[in-house]
């Protein structure tokens, strides 16, 4: 057994050395002290666990389950592990300062709104947003005014936000205290980040960027501007999404003048956890090391690899694979397969089953018109071979290649800023009565309706229920399509504001 004494944490060097890993390390240094422990989790070290969960996840994987505070850390943070790999963290992203998130990047949206936001306050803020940033507007009670992303005419697809739309916005209310936006869009599409940042600066407006598809932006010249090169004041990004990290990792970025540190860090306790897994934490902290000592390399192996498969994609008659020439931009996620399969007659839902259940292929999602699959570190050339011999048999067996109009996308109907009656905070507390969805079409949204993937509300509450969004609605449940946020997930009904009973 290892001493306890001889395994004790010095304090942070004054030069940050990225081969190390505090929190990685802490992890292993507690297992080798043979600790016995009288503290959480319950099943201490993987004793308490049940056979199936053990032979599911092995014994080591519940060995490594501890605490960060009394596990990685003593119980009063002395060394303060997690503030070390954090700084690590910063100088690899390129911030002043970065939280390690374990609730994903709406722990980061949650946090960033609530230290930036209060009841009442402007915020510009695109249409496009993900479900946790219109949750921090209820929690906030900020009043949003919507920019939507331009669309391509014909691909149906969002170009992101008009750097030119947030100036007017600001120009017309100049009280705002925040832009805030999506970058990349769940597409690959990115934004003009450096000029919405310059035009809000100018105006002495913060600019806060989800950009939770683009950790690995910052590693690679061939992607488009990360978040923080492009000077914006706060950031979030999902460490698991594209990168070697643990589902449920994030980091919020944050740099500059216009943001309270002090009042950030506490909000993003007030938003995270407060018993964090330490394993979850120690896969950033693995993953940010990984990227800082060869996240160059492996990023551009990945865009080779993803950059074979599009040219190999498209070749195939009735397949398409949206890229930046099409869509006429210049900073695109080049990782990012978003491939169209309508020309085939068939749906991406269907393509999706048929991947599943005869070529056991995964996709990270699919809609109407097609499915996205993620090329990523982890992808091999096996792996790209076998999603192309797939989709090569799927497009010869169907024996249809047609032609159409602009293919039905989510994002084409999700990203119209409709009519806003309410703030999505007096919406959601608002006396709220259930009727069928046939008929709201002029009601007020008192709920969240979000088609997942990827997760953006096509309604908010506040949201006046017009009448293409409804159509859309109802077409995507006929299909079988995922919606979170409403209480009936059918969405036979929807819950809309009692005017008669509510202040409008």
């Amino acid at each position: 057994m290892v001493s306890p004494a001889s395994l004790a944490v010095s304090k942070p060097p004054s030069i940050l050395d990225h081969t190390r890993a505090p929190i990685l390390e802490g992890i292993a240094r507690y297992r080798e002290m043979g600790m016995t422990s009288f503290a959480t989790p319950g099943h201490k070290l993987g004793t308490g666990a049940c056979a199936e969960l053990i032979g599911l996840f092995g014994k080591s994987a519940l060995l490594s389950d501890i605490p960060v505070s009394g596990g990685v850390d003593d119980i009063h943070f002395t060394a303060d592990i997690w503030r070390q790999a954090e700084d690590l963290g910063a100088a690899a992203w390129g911030a002043d300062r970065t939280f390690y998130l374990v609730n994903g990047s709406s722990t980061g949206n949650h946090a960033f709104l609530i230290s930036m936001l209060g009841p009442g306050d402007e915020v510009i803020i695109a249409r496009d947003i993900h479900k946790s940033m219109m949750v921090a507007l209820i929690h906030t009670g900020a009043r949003p005014i919507y920019v939507a992303p331009r669309m391509h005419s014909d691909l149906n697809v969002g170009l992101g936000i008009d750097p030119a739309d947030i100036a007017r916005a600001l120009d017309e209310h100049p009280n705002a205290k925040l832009v805030a936006l999506v970058s990349p869009s769940y597409c690959g599409v990115s934004s003009d980040l450096e000029t919405i940042v310059s035009i809000s600066h100018a105006r002495g407006v913060p600019v806060y960027v989800d950009e939770a598809w683009g950790p690995h932006f910052h590693f690679h010249p061939a992607l488009p501007v990360s978040a923080m090169a492009a000077g914006a004041d706060g950031s979030v990004a999902s460490t698991h999404k594209v990168l070697g990290a643990l589902t449920q990792s994030a980091i919020l970025n944050a740099q500059g003048p216009r943001v309270d540190l002090g009042r950030l860090s506490g909000a993003v306790g007030m938003s995270q956890t407060t018993s964090p897994a330490a394993f979850v934490l120690a896969s950033i902290d693995a993953c940010r090391r990984q990227m800082a000592l060869h996240g160059e390399e492996l990023i551009g192996n990945t865009i080779s690899l993803a950059q074979q498969a599009r040219r190999r994609l498209q070749a195939i008659p009735g397949v398409g694979v949206l890229d930046g020439d099409q869509l006429g931009v210049e900073a695109y996620d080049l990782t990012k397969l978003v491939i169209d399969v309508h020309c085939l007659g068939l749906s991406g839902f269907q393509v999706e089953q048929i991947l599943r259940r005869t070529y056991f292929i995964n996709p990270e999602m699919s809609d109407l018109s097609g499915i996205v699959c993620l090329v990523t570190l982890g992808d091999t050339q096996e792996s790209i071979d076998k999603l192309v011999f797939a989709l090569e048999a799927i497009a010869s067996n169907c024996g249809h290649v047609g032609s159409g109009g602009a293919p039905m996308r989510s994002s084409g109907v999700v990203i119209s800023p409709g009519v806003q009656a309410m703030t999505p905070r007096n919406a959601f507390y608002a006396t709220s009565r259930t009727i069928p969805l046939s008929e709201a079409i002029g009601q007020i949204s008192a709920e969240l309706v979000i088609p997942y993937p990827p997760g953006i509300p096509v309604l908010a509450p506040g949201d006046v229920i017009l009448p293409e969004k409804l159509e859309y609605l109802s077409l995507i449940a006929s299909l079988g399509m995922y919606i979170s946020g409403a209480s009936d997930h059918t969405l036979a009904t929807i819950k809309v504001v009692d005017t008669l009973s509510a202040s409008v």
